[in-house]
């Protein structure tokens, strides 16, 4: 391919269409690398709603999801008229401190977490998640058993936004303590303690919380019904959803 070639629409090596199950999240990070990587430069407009939601192959509703996001995040701004669209921001210095220094505790934390770094975490996590489901979907559960993870799901969706992380944490790790291995209970404790560190240092999306719970719901009825393969690839897909907001807002 020529330098013609590649430069001619350097979007290309970014936005590609969401492979489906976490639309929201997936196009959030592919936008918000967009924007991080400079590839539309400050004060220039972003490709139209019409183009972009065509290239991500997602709803046009989705779309203003995401760029509500980059909105309330201060990375783009709304322009109305004929020369209006959503613009990459102009950040002041002050305002462009501020932000810096968030990602930079950011990226402080994710060079904390090893040799192999946000990507090792994030992988050994998943590994453990969907290995976890689908034990516990085969573990034959008391009734007890049963009730906590009920229980734990309805936490997750009684719980207060600010209060969310703490009950989806406790859902997974009933989930790994009902596998019966106390080291993978271990295991599990670790990678999430590390993964919540990132977390809590990027905002708290509604959207991302609502499609959260609707997986959860399916993750917990898969596992009481017995369904190994099914408990499996929901956990999978809840996993990545996660690990796109995560490499989204740290790119």
């Amino acid at each position: 391919m020529s330098e013609q070639q590649i430069s001619a629409d350097p979007l290309a090596s970014v936005l590609r269409p969401v492979r489906g199950g976490n639309g929201f999240e997936e196009a959030l990070e592919q936008v918000l690398q967009v924007v991080r990587l400079g590839l539309v430069p400050d004060g220039e407009r972003l490709p139209a709603e019409r183009e972009l939601a065509e290239r991500l192959r997602i709803s046009r509703v989705t779309l203003r999801e995401v760029l509500k996001v980059l909105h309330e995040q201060g990375l783009v701004e709304t322009r109305r008229g004929r020369h209006g669209g959503t613009f990459v921001r102009n950040r002041p210095p002050s305002h462009g401190a501020g932000r810096a220094d968030a990602e930079n505790e950011l990226r402080r934390r994710a060079a904390g977490l090893g040799a192999g770094g946000l990507d090792d975490v994030l992988r050994f996590r998943e590994v453990l998640e969907v290995g976890a489901a689908g034990l516990c979907a085969r573990t034959e559960l008391t009734g007890e058993q049963a009730d906590l993870l009920r229980r734990r799901l309805r936490e997750t969706g009684d719980a207060a936004t600010a209060d969310y992380r703490r009950a989806d944490t406790l859902l997974h790790l009933a989930i790994a303590e009902l596998c019966g291995s106390p080291s993978l209970v271990t295991q599990y404790a670790a990678v999430r303690a590390q993964v919540n560190e990132l977390l809590d240092c990027i905002p708290i999306l509604v959207r991302n919380l609502e499609h959260s719970q609707g997986q959860h719901t399916a993750l917990v009825e898969a596992i009481l019904d017995g369904e190994e393969e099914a408990a499996a690839a929901v956990m999978r897909e809840h996993a990545e959803g996660t690990a796109a907001l995560l490499r989204g807002f740290l790119a």
